[in-house]
Parts: structure tokens; C-alpha cells; sequence
């Protein structure tokens, strides 16, 4: 599995809240902060990315204090930190046309801002949840906004299947379009990438680069393999200094901290979703010794395992029943 794939699903990404938006001139919607809708609307989640896919028309989306960029059909805008936000018909909207979303609705139902009239525009809005802790190198990685154009044949699909599917409320809807919604933002980071300038740093520049990328495939491959330095340095055809310059430069910190803290998500993420023993997770992660992972998992979360388990199953439940 290649690191992009690997990280999105050990950081549990689920993109199973989402709604359509019908707005008329004037308007103007300000979202408050991720965190704050959370424990509302996807309870299980400790991060939330918002997100807003633009289908008919035009209209401006930006980080609340921060000048807003133009986005026409086609186009998808990212809050990956989570930052509160606003959409709105014009660059300029007055204060008394503002809207505040603190519980937004989800499908099947459409949200209308504005006065009467014929759309100015129509977006999806939605949530990703991912987990933020111990380790995320996904959310670093982003920044505030990230905006995206020209994505039309990937938002033509999601729009015309999210318009199709609440028509018909067919079974199985919810999950077709929590996938489809998983599949956008997976094909929007991969533009990302692709569209990177030379000579950019960060985890996913990291991918590009030859020696760093193949480390970071060694290491998300075989999380619980005995990594060395010389070993890693040896498989990527780089010297030592070498790989230890790079990964710095490029991911932030040496490969081998990396890896203990890969080890350390990896694990949670193996505790909260499977039955299996403590020291099974930690032989999976690379610790021979039940103890020593116990310590290491501690150290980086706060928790001992065991510990960690029944907090994230509690969560789980809790967000299960909200939605019963």
C-alpha cells in the first residue's frame, strides 16, 4: 500500500456528513471552528476538515479574517485546519445578510441562504473526520485553505449522485456517498501533489522526492519491521547523512522519530478497532516486549493502552446512539 493510502486509513478518514446548498443574491454563511461542531455532528472524530464543492454558479470562500478567493463550478475549497469560515455570493457581503451555521443540516434535506430568486449558486458542504492524535502527519502537512480547480469530473459525479441518491433515498445511499465523498478529497490531494511548485518541503513534497519517498513506502509498509537507519539508508541507495539530511528537510524531523510515532498511531489505531491483546498490538508495531510498548504508547498519548481502548470505545458508542 503506498504512504498516501496507508495514512488516510490508519487516521480513520469518514467523510459521512455532507449537504447541499441552494443560495440566492444577496448572502453570505459563516461557519464557526471544526471543533466546535465535532462533538454535534461527528462525535467519534477528533478532527474535522470542512469542505465545500461548488457546482452551479459562483460565489467566494475563505478563512474568516483572511481575503476570500473566487470559486466558480468545478471547483472545491478545503479548511484542513479546521478553521472557521465563510462562503458568500459576493467579496464583499453586508454584515446583516450573514448567516451563522453552528449545526448545519445533513442530506437529504437542502439548505437555501439569501433572498428569493433563482440560485446564484450551489455547492456541496461537508465534513471529513480523521483522528488528530498521536500522530497525523496528514493535518501538518495542509494548509489553512487549500482550494482546488477545475475538479468538475470529480464533483459532477459526487453533486449528481448526492442529488440522485437523496431523490430516491435508496438503501445503502449513506455509504455510496460517504465513499464518494472519501474519493473526492483523495483525488483533491492528489492534485495537490501533483500541482506542488520545486523545491517544496513537507510530507507530501516528501512523496516526490526519491530517497524520502521510498522511506516513507518502507517505513508505512512494515511499521512493526526492526528499522535501522543504516537499513533504511541501504534500501533507498543513500548514505546515511544523506536520508537523515532529506527526511529532515522534507518531513520535519529524522526518519527514525518518524517512525516511533508511526508505530504509535498505528497501534491506536489497532486498539480502538480490534479485540486484540496489548502486547499482540505492540509485537505488530515492532515491541518485543508488552511493557515497553506499554511505555512508549503512554509517553506519546497520555494513556496506557488498555486505557486508551476503552476511552475510544466509549466515544464510539456515545456517537452511535446520536445517531439512532
Amino acid at each position: 500500500m503506498d504512504p498516501l493510502s496507508d495514512l488516510l486509513r490508519v487516521v480513520r478518514l469518514d467523510g459521512a456528513y455532507f449537504y447541499a446548498v441552494e443560495a440566492t443574491e444577496p448572502w453570505r454563511v459563516e461557519a464557526t471552528a471544526a471543533r466546535e461542531l465535532s462533538p454535534r455532528i461527528m462525535p467519534s472524530a477528533e478532527h474535522l476538515i470542512s469542505y465545500h464543492v461548488v457546482t452551479t454558479g459562483r460565489c467566494y470562500g475563505g478563512v474568516i479574517g483572511e481575503q476570500p478567493v473566487e470559486l466558480v463550478a468545478g471547483d472545491v475549497i478545503l479548511f484542513p485546519q479546521g478553521d472557521a469560515h465563510a462562503m458568500s455570493g459576493g467579496r464583499v457581503t453586508p454584515k446583516h445578510h450573514t448567516v451563522s451555521v453552528s449545526t448545519p443540516r445533513r442530506y437529504r434535506e437542502t439548505v437555501h441562504l439569501g433572498g428569493s430568486g433563482a440560485p446564484s449558486a450551489s455547492f456541496v458542504c461537508g465534513f471529513l473526520g480523521c483522528d488528530r492524535r498521536p500522530f497525523n502527519p496528514l493535518l501538518a502537512a495542509l494548509p489553512r485553505r487549500l482550494h482546488m480547480r477545475g475538479m468538475s469530473n470529480i464533483v459532477g459525479g459526487f453533486a449528481g449522485q448526492l442529488t440522485e441518491e437523496s431523490r430516491l433515498a435508496r438503501a445503502g445511499s449513506d455509504s455510496i456517498l460517504t465513499r464518494l465523498a472519501e474519493v473526492m478529497f483523495i483525488e483533491v490531494l492528489r492534485r495537490y501533489v501533483d500541482e506542488l511548485p520545486p523545491g517544496q518541503t513537507g510530507w507530501f513534497a516528501g512523496l516526490r522526492d526519491e530517497v524520502v519517498g521510498r522511506v516513507l513506502t518502507l517505513i508505512h509498509g512494515r511499521p512493526g519491521h526492526p528499522w535501522t537507519l543504516p537499513e533504511l539508508a541501504r534500501e533507498a541507495s543513500s548514505s546515511r547523512t544523506n536520508l537523515a539530511q532529506r527526511f529532515a528537510s522534507f518531513v520535519g524531523e529524522p526518519p527514525m522519530q518518524y517512525l516511533a510515532r508511526w508505530r504509535m498511531q498505528v497501534a491506536a489505531t489497532l486498539l480502538s478497532e480490534s479485540g486484540a491483546k496489548v502486547a499482540a498490538v505492540g509485537a505488530e508495531v515492532g515491541y518485543d516486549s508488552e511493557a515497553a510498548f506499554s511505555r512508549a504508547f503512554k509517553k506519546a498519548v497520555g494513556f496506557a493502552p488498555g486505557a486508551w481502548r476503552q476511552a475510544r470505545r466509549q466515544s464510539n458508542a456515545g456517537a452511535g446512539s446520536q445517531d439512532d
